[in-house]
C-alpha cells in the first residue's frame, strides 16, 4: 500500500504536533499552506516539507494530498473543511470543530456527501492516561458513570489581548470553546450521552487585565477586540439521568492551573488530572490517574501508571487519524460526537446570556 500523503493548512503552534503524528503513523507530509508565505517557508524548512502554498485550493490542485489538516483560527474551520471535503480529501481539523453546532452539521453533511472522513483533534482522548482509563471503563470495571466533573481552569492564562483568541467573531468565545477538552473527555468517558439541558454562568472579570496574560498564545493587538468570557461554571443534565459539572477559565482566583476529569460510577470512580506549578508550563506538571473502589468493605485507591506524554496526546491523536484511514485503528472521535459537543457549548453560552436553564 502506498503511503498516505498529507498537506497541512496553517503553520501555527499546533502544526509541529500534526506533522510528527502523521509521520509516526507512516504518512508522508507533502505540503504546507499558509497565507503568510514567510511563516510557511520557515515551517517547511524546519520540518523538511518540500512544497509551499498560500492557499488550500492551490495545495490540493498541485500537491494532490490524500488528506489535509486544518490549523487556523476557529472562524475558518468550516469553510476550509467544506472546501477540502468537496475536493475529495479527508480532513483532520483542530479543535473546536467550528463556531457552533449549525456549522458542524454542515460539515457532517459534506462529509457524508463526499464519502470522506472528517475527524477532530480532541487530543486529550489520546493521552496514555485517558486510554488506560477508557480500557477500564470498556471492560465494565466502572459501570455507568452517574456524575462527572470536568475542569480546565487557569489563574493567569489569557492568550493575548485583541487577537483572534479574544475576538468572538473569530474564535466563537473564550475558555468555554478554547478549553473544551475536559468537557469532551468527560463526555467520552460517559459514553457521549444525549444532553437534555444546561445551566451555566460566564464571567468576564480580569479579561482586560494584562497581569492575567498567559505564557503562551499570540501577540497583543493594540486596536483589537476583546469581547469573550474569562471563566465559566455550569451544569449539564443528560437524558439518561447522568450529570456533569464544568469549570473552565483563562483567568480566575485559584491556586494553580488544573486540567482534570473526575467521575463517579456505579462500580468505581476515577480521575485523570494534570496539575501545573506554573500556568502553561508542562515542565512543572504533575500527572495523576487513579481509580476508587470498595472491595470486601475496604477502600481501594488504585494508581494507574502510564508513560508520560508531554505532548498531551497531540501526536497520538494525529497518528490515530492516519491509522484509522489505513484501517489499522478505530477512530478516536466522530462527527456526531462533535455535533453533541457543540450543541452543549451553544447551550452554555445561551444559558449564560439568558440567565436561565436551556433545553437542548
Amino acid at each position: 500500500m502506498d503511503k498516505l500523503t498529507v498537506g497541512v493548512v496553517g503553520a501555527g503552534g499546533m502544526a509541529d504536533y500534526h506533522v510528527e503524528g502523521f509521520r509516526m503513523a507512516g504518512a508522508e507530509v507533502v505540503a504546507i499552506a499558509d497565507f503568510n508565505t514567510q511563516r510557511a517557508k520557515a515551517f517547511a524548512e524546519a520540518q523538511n516539507i518540500k512544497q509551499i502554498f498560500s492557499s488550500l485550493k492551490e495545495m490540493i490542485e498541485s500537491a494532490k494530498p490524500d488528506a489535509v489538516s486544518i490549523i487556523t483560527p476557529n472562524k475558518f474551520h468550516k469553510p476550509l473543511v467544506l472546501e477540502a471535503l468537496q475536493a475529495g480529501v479527508h480532513v483532520f481539523c483542530e479543535k473546536p470543530p467550528a463556531l457552533n453546532a449549525a456549522e458542524v452539521l454542515e460539515m457532517k453533511e459534506m462529509s457524508v456527501k463526499s464519502k470522506k472522513t472528517l475527524m477532530f483533534n480532541f487530543n486529550n482522548r489520546a493521552r496514555p492516561e485517558s486510554q488506560a482509563m477508557m480500557n477500564y471503563i470498556n471492560n465494565g470495571k466502572v459501570g455507568q458513570i452517574n456524575s462527572c466533573q470536568a475542569i480546565w481552569k487557569r489563574r493567569t492564562g489569557i492568550p493575548g489581548f485583541g487577537g483572534w483568541f479574544t475576538t468572538k467573531a473569530l474564535s466563537g468565545g473564550g475558555p468555554v470553546i478554547d478549553l473544551l477538552h475536559m468537557l469532551d473527555l468527560g463526555l467520552y468517558f460517559m459514553g457521549y450521552p444525549e444532553p437534555e439541558y444546561v445551566l451555566a454562568q460566564t464571567f468576564n472579570d480580569f479579561i482586560t487585565d494584562k497581569s492575567f496574560k498567559g505564557p503562551w498564545g499570540i501577540p497583543d493587538v493594540a486596536d483589537g477586540v476583546t469581547d469573550v468570557e474569562s471563566a465559566c461554571h455550569g451544569f449539564i443534565r443528560f437524558k439518561s439521568g447522568q450529570v456533569m459539572t464544568i469549570q473552565t477559565s483563562w483567568a480566575e482566583m485559584i491556586k494553580r492551573e488544573e486540567v482534570s476529569v473526575t467521575f463517579q460510577g456505579q462500580k468505581a470512580g476515577g480521575m485523570v488530572q494534570r496539575l501545573f506549578g506554573i500556568d502553561g508550563d508542562d515542565s512543572t506538571s504533575l500527572d495523576t490517574c487513579e481509580m476508587y473502589m470498595q472491595e470486601a468493605g475496604n477502600r481501594i485507591n488504585q494508581s494507574i501508571i502510564t508513560e508520560k506524554d508531554e505532548a498531551m496526546g497531540r501526536k497520538n491523536s494525529a497518528a490515530n487519524f492516519i491509522r484509522s484511514l489505513q484501517g489499522e485503528a478505530d477512530p478516536l472521535n466522530n462527527i456526531d460526537e462533535a455535533v453533541k459537543l457543540m450543541k452543549i457549548i451553544d447551550a452554555i453560552y445561551e444559558s449564560a446570556s439568558q440567565c436561565k436553564p436551556v433545553k437542548i
